[in-house]
């Protein structure tokens, strides 16, 4: 997915794609005769969120632990709203957040730190004076900094071999013939010839694969680097979030492993069989280490000693939503364990403990995501942390933690963690001076009955100031994914501090269909979009608005992806219970989105298959309930959003269903980006959203 720029987005949660795991903004080259974005300090008028103050906050991206675990390197990246642009720094610090300081003062944005295991030098992607991103390096007192590769393309991310005397790195490689290849004489036309399935992406057209390089280092450069995947129409890592996480080298520094789904056209298109494969660099020898197992298979870890590689496993082919298992192989026998066989709930970012005994990972719990520790030899799990927030990432460094925290109420900041006792210390501040001047409304936990006799978790989130005896607007949220559970993340746009700074109280039910409450209740959503899911809705928004603080008559329902779907099927089926609806990238019509969208296993998996199929029980009853066919229903105004660059639901389903309501003689609003996908990552744009996003809920709801 990342054509040209590095791209990393962690997987912190059971699905693959959730419409709150915010993208990452690409990293880009400064324009010339400009200063990079860095911090601001400033002073607010007020102590309520606005968007200007969210985007101005810094957002920490990766992080690198020094090999004698006593110092961490990190980048922070910061926006400006005026210049609609990011800056990206690096600092270091003491693993104890001491002495944390900027190690380069570059006027060029810095990204993905790696600490080179000699523990001598740090290495980090940076433009060089062409624009074009190389592997740089630095010392840890923030000398002698220098370019190490010359490539002619942009590096995407790197690793250091464990004797730092070979470099791995990827890179976009062209293997498709464009219509100038085929006809030199057209060189200007701007067609292109697709024969199958899978020619775009997420938010591009497939005209590059990512291959992995590897390269000698040992004079301190890059140099002889060979494509390892010379050839191959497939990519490594794997479209479209994978970065980094999907390759690790095995401690002898002959071999490396990494994730890829060695198919094609309409076959990648239909299976999401992803597996993990061990490259012998001498040889060339390519082997498959999870053979016969059928679904993704990513982010492995080799263990210390070099005997396990641990990995995230989903069993079926097709279902992308499936339980994150915890898999371990003995490298030396080939024998594979499923330590999470017994433990409902997924697993995810795994890290070694340096004695290769116990391994660390997070797992979604109730709508927060904690630490957990697998003991390898006698396969207990026990989980370390509890608390209203979400782990969004975690890494071994002796005897402490080091993992990245978030909640609805503060952006990531870096902890340290003690694995005995789960006791976590704040390391990081970098957005405590603007907190400081911040008040946040409570964030609390309601169980509410189901229309079935379950109880589901709502979160509910009160505006600042909060005075019980005034009366509110309130918003359900409506979660995407559509099986990404609603814990405490913390979001750049579907923020519930900044929609409860405006004076709304925000009711956010863990719905069926939601990861954290066990496989079944994960599960009660394929194939019944239109069911249980949306009477869980209904069942939140009606037991809350009987609270005297909620005015009953002035309640909205918004969401995105799936919450945008669920947005657009409520508007035919609410009874008058929303005065004002807001659906972003949402699902409109399923008989147009099973053609118009990229990955064929997601509707296939979870509208049960294509809409011709009528013999099929699960496709009748979903095409049924497509909510294009209740329009004659629709009676509350709506905002419609979408992005142009959003290949996975297509722009054309919010046109339609804005079409729509202006032609039922409704009031709506479209609000088109075309150069955003599924996400929106430029900073006006993000801004706009915003304005747009609560003038439309003021105009019906104040």
């Amino acid at each position: 997915m990342k054509k040209n720029k590095l791209f990393l987005l962690a997987m912190i949660t059971c699905s693959i794609v959730s419409c709150n795991t915010q993208q990452t903004q690409k990293p880009e080259t400064e324009p010339k005769g400009k200063d990079k974005i860095g911090p601001k300090e400033l002073t607010l008028n007020s102590d309520i969120m606005t968007p200007e103050v969210l985007w101005s906050m810094g957002r920490i991206g990766e992080y690198s632990l020094s090999p004698d675990h006593s110092q961490i390197v990190y980048n922070v990246t910061y926006y400006s709203v005026p210049e609609n642009r990011s800056g990206s720094t690096l600092y270091i610090m003491n693993a104890d957040g001491t002495n944390n300081r900027v190690l380069s003062n570059s006027n060029q944005s810095e990204y993905s730190p790696q600490w080179r295991p000699d523990g001598k030098k740090i290495g980090f992607l940076c433009a060089n004076d062409d624009g074009v991103m190389q592997l740089w390096e630095i010392n840890p007192d923030g000398t002698s900094r220098q370019c190490v590769s010359n490539e002619a393309d942009d590096i995407n991310g790197f690793l250091y071999s464990p004797d730092c005397s070979q470099v791995l790195f990827t890179k976009e490689v062209k293997l498709k013939e464009t219509v100038a290849d085929i006809y030199p004489d057209l060189d200007k036309s701007s067609g292109r010839i697709n024969n199958d399935l899978m020619y775009r992406h997420w938010d591009q057209w497939v005209d590059t694969y990512g291959h992995i390089f590897v390269g000698n280092f040992s004079s301190g450069k890059i140099e002889n680097a060979f494509d390892a995947m010379k050839g191959e129409q497939w990519e490594a890592p794997v479209r479209p979030f994978g970065g980094m996480e999907q390759v690790q080298w095995l401690p002898d520094g002959k071999s490396f492993v990494y994730c890829c789904r060695k198919k094609i056209g309409k076959e990648y298109a239909l299976s999401t069989n992803t597996d993990i494969y061990q490259y012998t660099i001498q040889s060339g020898e390519c082997k498959n280490l999870t053979e016969g197992m059928f679904g993704y298979d990513l982010n492995p870890v080799i263990s210390p000693d070099g005997k396990y590689i641990a990995w995230e496993s989903m069993e079926r082919d097709g279902y992308e939503s499936d339980k994150q298992r915890l898999y371990v192989m003995n490298l030396e026998t080939g024998e594979k364990t499923d330590y999470s066989a017994k433990f409902d709930q997924c697993c995810t970012g795994f890290s070694w403990a340096d004695d290769s005994k116990t391994l660390y990972f997070i797992s979604d719990a109730y709508a927060t995501d904690q630490l957990y520790a697998l003991n390898l030899e006698n396969g207990e799990i026990k989980k370390l942390t509890e608390g209203k927030h979400n782990y969004v990432s975690v890494h071994y460094n002796g005897d402490k933690l080091i993992a990245g925290r978030q909640s609805m109420s503060h952006p990531t900041e870096l902890f340290s963690v003690d694995p005995t006792t789960g006791e976590a210390k704040q390391i990081t501040t970098v957005n405590d001076k603007i907190f400081a001047q911040l008040t946040m409304g409570d964030v609390k936990e309601r169980w509410v009955k189901t229309t079935d006799g379950k109880d589901m978790l709502v979160w509910v989130i009160y505006p600042p100031h909060f005075d019980a005896n005034k009366q509110y607007p309130a918003l359900l949220y409506c979660e995407g994914g559509p099986q990404s559970t609603v814990s405490q993340f913390w979001s750049y746009r579907w923020n519930f501090q900044m929609m409860a700074a405006n004076d709304y109280i925000i009711v956010a039910p863990n719905r069926r269909g939601l990861p954290g409450f066990g496989q079944e209740w994960l599960e009660e959503i394929s194939g019944d979009y239109g069911g249980q899911c949306m009477k869980d809705y209904l069942s939140a928004i009606d037991e809350l608005k009987k609270e005297p603080y909620i005015d009953e008559n002035r309640l909205g329902a918004v969401g995105a992806s799936f919450g945008g779907f669920s947005v657009y099927w409520l508007a035919g089926h609410h009874d008058g219970r929303f005065k004002a609806l807001i659906a972003h990238d949402g699902m409109f019509n399923l008989e147009a989105q099973y053609l118009e969208t990229e990955e064929m296993w997601f509707v296939n998996w979870d509208l049960g298959g294509p809409y011709w199929d009528w013999n099929n029980k699960t496709v009748r009853k979903t095409y049924a309930n497509s909510p294009h066919l209740f329009v004659d229903k629709w009676t509350a105004p709506i905002l419609v959003i979408h992005g142009g660059l959003d290949y996975r639901i297509c722009f054309t389903q919010g046109m339609q269903a804005y079409n729509a309501a202006i032609l039922r003689g409704l009031d709506a609003e479209f609000l088109y980006f075309p150069d955003e996908n599924h996400w929106v990552l430029k900073p006006q744009n993000g801004v706009l959203w915003q304005r747009r996003f609560y003038n439309w809920l003021n105009k019906y709801l104040k």
